[in-house]
């Protein structure tokens, strides 16, 4: 099958066109090819499909061609990536098969619209944040509480006093199984200045990433309202680079750097 490669900020994929909805693409050959050893390497898999050909979005076949059918690197579905989207338009745009450079796209955890920016940028209309609370993440020992925020997929924004760069996020924290069944992304966060904030992120089926879109959102949502204003825009620094994050009133939205790297021929088998 043939497959690309690209990142946003280094949260890394591997994209696979299906225009014609002929692969069968199960758990355990998307952990192939994210193993970074055996495989390509990448932090999950997008498929490129066609809306009208999967139930799950079929209603929005409208309003959006296409399809990101996003796996975690362990196989695991996944409802929405910020990053991905970024990527998977970006690849849409490259190989022609969207017109003009605003377009919507269609996601497990809804349509998105995306936008080119003329400096290159690839930014997204993340929705709505939804804020369900507190909860608590154990990390090496430590508590920290944090905000739940739901943007399509589960997270848990925590603001921490120790620097986030010597935190051990080499395996997964711990969380309330109750409060998140399906796991959850935990995002730890200092704020650094104003509208400012450094993040690294754990996310449930890949482990520690270089970078996360929800989840820079989600930690723009979580220090916005430790700032007591819930609107305005958000630097956020990860491990991979520097993400934009604007929120207001009715949504919210992610802009950052989408880059295609490589091509070619996978001929990894299950």
């Amino acid at each position: 099958m043939r497959f690309l490669k690209g990142h946003g900020t280094e949260n890394d994929f591997v994209i696979l066109p299906d225009l014609d909805d002929g692969l069968d693409v199960s758990a355990a050959l998307v952990a192939k090819i994210c193993d970074r050893r055996a495989g390509i390497g990448a932090d999950g898999v997008l498929r490129v499909a066609r809306t009208k050909q999967h139930a799950e979005v079929a209603q929005h076949a409208e309003v959006a061609e296409w399809f990101m059918d996003y796996r975690n690197a362990d196989g695991s579905v996944a409802e929405m990536c910020g990053n991905g989207v970024r990527v998977f338009a970006r690849y849409l745009l490259d190989a022609g098969l969207v017109e003009g450079t605003e377009f919507v796209l269609a996601t497990r955890g809804g349509p998105r619209r995306v936008r080119s920016e003329p400096n290159g940028d690839i930014t997204v209309d993340m929705g709505r944040p939804s804020v369900l609370g507190e909860s608590t993440a154990s990390v090496s020992g430590h508590e920290y509480p944090g905000l739940r925020v739901d943007m399509g997929n589960p997270h848990l924004a925590c603001a921490i006093g120790d620097p986030v760069v010597q935190v051990d996020l080499s395996h997964q924290p711990g969380f309330d199984t109750g409060v998140f069944p399906a796991g959850v992304n935990i995002e730890l966060f200092n704020p650094v200045g104003v509208s400012r904030v450094v993040m690294r992120v754990y996310e449930r089926g890949s482990g520690e990433t270089r970078s996360c879109g929800t989840g820079a959102v989600a930690t723009a949502v979580a220090a916005a309202h430790l700032s007591g204003d819930t609107t305005g825009t958000w630097t956020v620094e990860v491990t991979g680079g520097t993400l934009t994050v604007i929120l207001d009133e009715d949504t919210s939205y992610l802009s950052g750097p989408a880059v295609i790297l490589a091509s070619g021929e996978l001929m990894l088998a299950e």
